[in-house]
C-alpha cells in the first residue's frame, strides 16, 4: 500500500505563483515536499496578486523546500531546463502538476488570433510537453503521477459554442492528459485531470467571470488543494486515466461536509456558482 502523504516527494509545476497552484503546493509543503515552480511571474503584476518568490517564501514557511524557476512552458528549453534543474536539485521527480493555464472566454468572433494561439501554446502545447520531458524522470518514481487542472469532456452544444476557443485549449489539456495516461499505464506512471464543481475564489474569477459578486459565491483554493493531494497520494497503478471532479474525490475521501471551504463563511451550497464546461 502506498504511503498516503507526499514527505520527500518532489514535484513540478507550471504556474504556481498564486491561486490553485499555490494552494495544492503549500499543502504538499506541509508535508515536506519539495517544490519546482516553473513560472513566468519574477516581478510584481499590477493586477496580480504574488510572484514566483513570493510563492517560494510561502512554501518555505510551509514547510517544504522549494525551488524557482523563471521560464514559460512555451520554452522548450525552459521546459527542459525546468525538468533537469529539478531533477539536479532534489535528485528525481514524483508528480507534475500543469497548472499554468490561460483563460479568455471571448466568442469565435471577438477573440484575438493570439490569445487563441496562447491558450493553445500553454494550456494544450505546455501540459503535452512538461508531461512529456518529465516522463523519463517519472518512469523511476516510486509513485509517479501527472495531474493537469482542466475538465471532463463535456461535448454538448452548451460548452463546445459558449466560448469556443477556450473551449478547444482546456479539452485539449485533458486529452492530451488522457492520450499520456494509456500510453504509459503500463509504467505506473497515473495521469489524471481534476476540476471543481463550483467556481474557485481567485484572480481568473474576480477578473474574468463575474467580479466581487462570483468570487462570494466561490469557493477557496484550499478545497482544489485538498483534492489534489488525495489523487496524488493514490496509488499511480491504481488510479489514472481518470477526469477526476474535486467534490467527487473528496466524498471518496470520508468528506461530507464542504461547508468550512465556503469563501464567504455560512453560503449555503445552493447558493454557489457553478463552474463552466460541467451539467
Amino acid at each position: 500500500m502506498t504511503e498516503r502523504n507526499l514527505a520527500g516527494k518532489t514535484i513540478l509545476m507550471s504556474g504556481g505563483s498564486r491561486g490553485i497552484g499555490l494552494a495544492i503546493a503549500l499543502k504538499a509543503a506541509a508535508d515536506g515536499a519539495n517544490i519546482a515552480l516553473l513560472a513566468k511571474t519574477d516581478t510584481p503584476h499590477p493586477k496580480l496578486e504574488g510572484t514566483i518568490h513570493t510563492a517560494a517564501e510561502q512554501i518555505r514557511a510551509a514547510g517544504g523546500r522549494v525551488l524557482p524557476i523563471v521560464g514559460d512552458v512555451r520554452n522548450d528549453d525552459d521546459v527542459t531546463e525546468a525538468v533537469l534543474k529539478a531533477q539536479g536539485e532534489f535528485g528525481g521527480i514524483d508528480i507534475v502538476v500543469n497548472n499554468a493555464s490561460v483563460i479568455d472566454l471571448s466568442r469565435s468572433l471577438d477573440l484575438a488570433a493570439k490569445k487563441y494561439d496562447l491558450m493553445q501554446d500553454v494550456n494544450v502545447r505546455g501540459t503535452f510537453m512538461l508531461s512529456r520531458t518529465a516522463v523519463p524522470i517519472l518512469r523511476e518514481a516510486g509513485n509517479p503521477h501527472i495531474l493537469s487542472l482542466s475538465p471532463p469532456l463535456n461535448i454538448t452544444p452548451k460548452w463546445l459554442g459558449a466560448h469556443t476557443g477556450y473551449t478547444l485549449a482546456k479539452f485539449g489539456m485533458t486529452m492530451a492528459t488522457l492520450g499520456l495516461a494509456a500510453e504509459f499505464a503500463s509504467d505506473g506512471i497515473a495521469a489524471n485531470t481534476l476540476w471543481p464543481r463550483t467556481t474557485i475564489a481567485t484572480a481568473a474569477v474576480q477578473n474574468l467571470l463575474g467580479g466581487d459578486q462570483v468570487m462570494a459565491a466561490s469557493r477557496t483554493p484550499a478545497i482544489y488543494a485538498d483534492a489534489a493531494y488525495a489523487v496524488l497520494t493514490r496509488d499511480s497503478r491504481e488510479n489514472t486515466g481518470n477526469t477526476y471532479i474535486v467534490e467527487d474525490v473528496l466524498e471518496e475521501e470520508g468528506v461530507t461536509d464542504f461547508s468550512g471551504y465556503a469563501a464567504v463563511p455560512g453560503t449555503p451550497d445552493d447558493r454557489l456558482f457553478p463552474d463552466i464546461f460541467l451539467g
